[in-house]
């Protein structure tokens, strides 16, 4: 009977527990989705990034969205924080499973960062959207830096400084006012200017995309961090800007030492940060030649590595990424010398040289054989379909013309063309190499091909590098062509890290001022500076151009007026004795370039940056 009796209570138990356990079930599936289905918004500030202690309290599973690159917050938890309050339905409904039980996260965009760079009228492209997300990137990682270095000094005690009385409350929005359609390629005529106006609402006004882009770097750098790097703050300011040159440069050598195209991509943020717009690309050289050719397959052979080479892929991965930044890319394919690597799989194309009757080895481009010239056509029209550019540089520099004299079948061909002397051998060479271009390309060539006395169309460019630019520059201007400028900014002769200031004094105009006249002055483009990588690759080559050639990109920007400016002497002195009117601002761009990625090295001497890290 007793054992009866237990069987019986046993069963019951059972049941109650089972009963017990389905009611607590379902209560408790309800009350979560009760909880978890509250809408809520936002007060003015959004909710702040889930903590790493509270984190470790919980016990449980979590899953963890993070997402904050969408400029959106969510909230799924039913314990409410003080800054969050039952409201309006959220902007979109995120659906999950975590552990079999369905969760919705209802998303909520932050206050005002939706439409905090707006734009507010005219046209817009996907340059502009582009340039709207990726500076919105740039503005919320100066917020961030605030913010941890603000928990470094919390732990040390330290407090942020009270508003002074020129606060006049806080910028609410930036509108972008866009008057003109979209271009689709930077050019050299492009229109740059743009006009600023930083007060609680600040309005952009350009008449072209590229004008907005310069607007947007200029913007985002007037912000600055204060009161011991806590807050971050915008003078109200008035700006009509645009440059004094249109076409500011930068070469990069990859042919003595490969670059990587992900550096090359940083290279070009360093670019847009300092406004230059044209990315010259010294793609080949003697050494090796990294070009992948879909026509000529074989002459990337002569590349350092099979995997070091610029596919088709890459070049229009990098152009367009130029051309989101109003940068232009410019390829150069130097002929007839620094052609060495072309006989790595085309022999045939150079010249043997001679010594005293013995073969020493292969110079220049052969410029007797037809077979020469249907190859660079070839290659360049193939180049031409990947470069947009409406200019192509050809080189035309230090060509080993003592190899051609050597060369007993050239100095045959020279005498059956009543020619004298060898550089009459070059000029027939890029007479014949220019035409090549077609209608698709107007020529860059080097001083030397001017020198020579190459008979060159009307709009061709020539960059001076050599020591005697004044004199060089007053003949390329008389005679018609148009200059880019080069000879003092050589970036790879380095004397020490504060050498910029060699660099930052010139002016190119002013060089040919009163040598020629005025309305020749204005075909004095620009100008760019060089970095020949003889001893520079991927480790060093951005802490080696920047910010030393930030010191060109201002001169190309602003031009001097040394009239004006009692620390420059003349175009091709800057005191030194001065150096500090410019050595601050330097150091803070600098700096400003170090906390958006870009390694720049300290440009003075000793300091310090605030980064963030």
């Amino acid at each position: 009977m007793l054992k009866r009796l237990q069987m019986g209570l046993r069963a019951f138990m059972l049941l109650a527990s089972k009963v017990w356990s389905c009611f607590c079930y379902m209560f408790k599936k309800q009350y979560r989705a009760l909880a978890q289905y509250q809408s809520v918004k936002y007060e003015m500030y959004p909710l702040s990034p889930v903590s790493r202690h509270r984190l470790s309290l919980v016990k449980r599973k979590m899953l963890v969205l993070d997402l904050d690159e969408t400029l959106i917050h969510s909230h799924h938890d039913a314990m409410l924080r003080p800054t969050v309050k039952p409201g309006t339905p959220p902007d979109f409904v995120l659906k999950v499973t975590i552990d079999k039980h369905p969760v919705r996260f209802f998303v909520h965009k932050r206050p005002h960062v939706d439409y905090f760079l707006d734009i507010e009228k005219g046209k817009t492209c996907d340059i502009l959207k582009d340039a709207i997300d990726r500076y919105m990137k740039v503005l919320r990682n100066t917020y961030l830096i605030v913010e941890k270095y603000s928990r470094k000094l919390s732990r040390h005690g330290s407090d942020a400084d009270n508003f002074d009385d020129n606060f006049k409350g806080t910028l609410q929005e930036l509108q972008i006012n866009l008057s003109a359609p979209c271009e689709t390629y930077p050019h050299l005529d492009m229109d740059e200017k743009y006009s600023l106006d930083v007060a609680k609402v600040s309005i952009l006004n350009s008449d072209s995309i590229w004008g907005v882009l310069r607007g947007l770097e200029s913007f985002v750098q007037l912000f600055y961090m204060a009161d011991g790097y806590q807050n971050v703050f915008i003078n109200a300011t008035q700006i009509q800007d645009f440059p004094k040159y249109t076409h500011r440069g930068l070469l990069v050598d990859t042919s003595r030492h490969y670059i990587t195209v992900p550096t090359l991509l940083k290279t070009l943020d360093a670019m847009e940060m300092n406004k230059m717009n044209v990315l010259h690309w010294h793609i080949v050289d003697d050494q090796s030649f990294p070009y992948k050719s879909d026509m000529f397959p074989q002459l990337s052979d002569a590349a350092y590595d099979p995997t070091m080479v610029y596919t088709a892929v890459d070049i229009t991965q990098i152009v367009s990424y130029a051309r989101h930044k109003g940068i232009r890319v410019l390829p150069e394919f130097d002929v007839p010398g620094h052609t060495s690597s072309w006989g790595v799989a085309y022999p045939n194309i150079l010249t043997k040289c001679y010594s005293l009757g013995r073969e020493l080895g292969l110079g220049p481009m052969d410029p007797t054989k037809n077979v020469t010239y249907k190859l660079i056509g070839d290659l360049f029209r193939e180049v031409q379909e990947r470069f947009p550019d409406k200019y192509f540089h050809v080189g035309g520099d230090e060509v080993e013309l003592d190899c051609w004299i050597s060369n007993s079948e050239i100095r045959d061909f020279m005498k059956d063309h009543n020619m004298t002397d060898a550089s009459e051998l070059r000029s027939y060479f890029m007479a014949n190499v220019i035409p090549l271009l077609g209608d698709r390309s107007k020529p860059i060539v080097w001083q030397e091909v001017f020198d020579e006395g190459v008979s060159l169309p009307s709009g061709t460019i020539v960059q001076v590098w050599k020591n005697t630019e004044a004199r060089e520059m007053q003949k390329i201007l008389n005679g018609g062509y148009k200059v880019i400028y080069s000879s003092s900014w050589y970036l790879h002769n380095m004397n020490s890290g504060g050498d910029w200031a060699k660099f930052y004094g010139v002016d190119p105009r002013e060089i040919v001022k009163g040598s020629v006249p005025e309305d020749k002055e204005v075909d004095v483009l620009g100008g760019e500076a060089c970095m020949w990588n003889e001893v520079v690759d991927d480790t060093n080559i951005i802490s080696r151009v920047w910010p030393r050639a930030s010191a060109v990109a201002e001169a190309l920007w602003s031009g001097h007026k040394y009239e004006t400016m009692p620390y420059l002497r003349h175009w091709y002195q800057f005191r030194e004795d001065s150096a500090h009117v410019v050595s601050s601002r330097l150091e803070e761009h600098a700096c400003r370039m170090n906390r958006r990625g870009i390694e720049a090295q300290p440009p003075n001497g000793p300091g310090f940056c605030v980064t963030g890290n």
